[in-house]
């Protein structure tokens, strides 16, 4: 079921139309109607202990606190009225229900990926459905770049793959891309497999660099560096003076591939894309176009955060709220912030905020820590969902990637491999040890007497 909502949900346009989003949901209710069958099978509820569980629960507990009705706002008649603390109520009431799906996933994942096989099967299906997704958006940018499935016709956006908007395909390759490079450059992949990891890994980021979003390719670079500086290679016993040439043979090992991988999607995308795929990357931020002019967005947004800094404006109100702060009389219509950061302050105020930094800092801490394993493909696995989750946090600075539904599962399914317990570890042990260990377990022979022997 977690592999099935991972492919449809991006598949569905990304999961942004209502249609979609109740059948995001309705496989959220299969989820829990499967665990409990499971259950009530094994006499056991399974559930995670992971702390990164916390804040999604203290995010829907604050959006409950803000369709509370204790505000009291007047009509200008004299008359009073009791509203809630969100100015939105029916959006922060979709919110509530979209962020519920989305923990219902995340914890699933958390509980029921338990063992190496279950690991190796979703790694191994979300790196085949990148590259086949990848694909899919290269192809339809050459034949049909105005037009989803070759059907839909889109004038007023800019579409890439099932995306309505570029950036975020951009962004849902960023966290695809980080797996294979992850478990290559860790050493986690045998030899007469590795081409084939780093073709995906490729194809990936070719497309990915097609869509020409700015914030796509500092995300891409920022993973490249992420992965170079964390990556552990497996090194050969070595004498002591031999360990610092080694260290700064595997860093420049790490350097020159990384490099080398940038250089060919950067090449392969100038290439068959021409200086289409690259000419928005030149373009300056400050234009009249509403997907680069960022800065007056994100001044109205510091507005709303300075007139409602506690809890914010209700979780899912920044369409609303943006309209009383605009100072261009709604020439621009807005819903996103174009900041994840800024709009989570606003819609959230610095409650929100904290309980982000909490994921944020829990999640690299348990990532880190699930690093220090002997199993290498569970190393090239945490490396490669952190850096996933790395990029997407820097795009999040220029874009609203994860407001998009498809997006925000596959960084909490990324969340949830890079901080997998020992579980899904694949630690072999020695079969010589094991049976001296027998041997000398079993019992003495008795020695025969002489007269025994005599007889």
């Amino acid at each position: 079921m977690l592999c099935i909502a991972v492919i449809l949900s991006a598949l569905a346009y990304g999961t942004v139309h209502y249609w979609s989003l109740a059948l995001f949901e309705l496989g959220a209710c299969s989820i829990v109607l499967l665990w409990a069958v499971d259950a009530w099978r094994s006499r056991t509820f399974r559930i995670s202990s992971s702390l990164l569980q916390i804040p999604l629960v203290g995010l829907l507990l604050l959006g409950v606190v803000q369709l509370l009705p204790i505000r009291s706002a007047g009509d200008g008649g004299g008359l009073s009225t009791v509203s809630s603390l969100s100015i939105d109520p029916y959006s922060t009431r979709l919110a509530l229900v979209q962020i519920v799906a989305l923990l219902i996933y995340f914890a699933a994942a958390l509980a029921f990926i338990d063992s190496p096989k279950r690991l190796r099967l979703i790694v191994r299906t979300l790196i085949v459905f990148g590259f086949m997704l990848a694909l899919l958006g290269i192809i339809q940018y050459f034949t049909s770049p105005n037009k989803i499935y070759w059907l839909k016709d889109m004038p007023q956006s800019e579409p890439f793959g099932p995306f309505y908007n570029r950036h975020h395909f951009a962004g849902y390759m960023e966290l695809l891309i980080a797996l294979p490079l992850g478990l290559v450059l860790s050493g986690a992949i045998e030899r007469d497999k590795q081409l084939l990891y780093i073709f995906a890994a490729l194809l990936i980021g070719g497309a990915l660099i097609m869509t020409g979003s700015r914030g796509g390719l500092i995300s891409l670079m920022a993973e490249a560096v992420f992965i170079i500086a964390f990556t552990r290679f497996k090194r050969a016993d070595s004498a002591p003076s031999e360990k610092k040439s080694s260290r700064v043979r595997s860093a420049l090992t790490r350097v020159g591939l990384a490099l080398a991988l940038v250089i060919v999607m950067v090449g392969g995308a100038v290439l068959f894309g021409g200086e289409a795929a690259l000419s928005r990357m030149l373009g300056t931020v400050n234009s009249s176009d509403p997907s680069t002019g960022r800065a007056h967005f994100w001044g109205v947004t510091l507005q709303i955060i300075k007139h409602q800094p506690l809890i914010g404006s209700g979780l899912g109100s920044f369409g609303l709220a943006y309209t009383r702060y605009d100072t261009r009389n709604g020439e621009t219509r807005l819903e996103q912030a174009h900041n994840d950061y800024l709009q989570t302050m606003s819609d959230a105020g610095m409650v929100g905020a904290g309980l982000g930094l909490v994921f944020i800092i829990v999640l690299f801490r348990s990532g880190f820590a699930r690093r220090e394993t002997r199993d290498t493909f569970r190393q090239g696995v945490a490396i490669g969902a952190l850096a996933g989750c790395f990029g997407v946090l820097v795009h999040s600075f220029f874009d609203f990637t994860l407001h998009t539904t498809a997006n925000a599962l596959l960084f909490l399914i990324l969340a949830a491999l890079a901080t997998l317990d020992g579980r899904v570890e694949k630690v072999s042990r020695p079969r010589r040890r094991r049976r001296r260990r027998q041997l000398t377990k079993q019992p003495a022979v008795p020695k025969i007497s002489e007269r025994s022997a005599v007889s």
